[in-house]
């Protein structure tokens, strides 16, 4: 199922009802520190890493199952994420999303953020979005800032950043 936008202005419940389609057939990048958590937890990245180029950069990338594009930690018997309290920073953040443009959706209104737009939004496709027992109220100001780490550490993670940590 792809990500269908719909602008996150204002706080949702979220529960993660474990549909597995956050976990099927998405790029995940990793951080350095998405890396380093993992290994600092036990984890051999020759067994979750890998790496894409893009636009000449490159990218470090959760590494999928071949038979059904899952993500390398999630346990398809039970249905739940193996390495839940490590999990990347991405995984965090979905099924919300920050960014840098508007997508061309109605309703959606940047919030700035020390003097930047960022543009918010969730996938309306997630079953756990404002669901009558949610886990809790997910804000757009707590996205942000996650969406804001992210960029952050994705720019300082490369082949040297990533080498001192095996």
């Amino acid at each position: 199922m792809r990500f269908k936008p719909k602008p996150f202005l204002k706080p949702v419940k979220f529960k993660c009802l474990f549909c597995l389609e956050c976990c099927r057939g998405r790029h995940v990048y990793l951080t350095y520190k998405d890396i380093e958590r993992l290994v600092k937890a036990g984890y051999d990245p020759q067994e979750f890493l890998t790496f894409s180029i893009e636009n000449g950069k490159v990218k470090f990338v959760l590494s999928v199952r071949e038979w059904d594009l899952g993500c390398i930690f999630h346990d398809p018997e039970t249905g739940k994420c193996k390495v839940h309290p490590h999990r990347p920073l991405i995984c965090r953040i979905y099924p919300f999303m920050v960014s840098r443009r508007p997508l061309g959706v109605e309703g959606e209104k940047p919030i700035e953020f020390n003097g930047v737009k960022y543009w918010l939004y969730y996938d309306e496709n997630c079953p756990g979005i404002n669901v009558e027992d949610g886990d809790g109220i997910i804000t757009p100001e707590e996205i942000l800032k996650l969406g804001i780490k992210f960029e952050e550490e994705l720019e300082c993670t490369n082949f040297d950043t990533v080498l001192s940590l095996l």
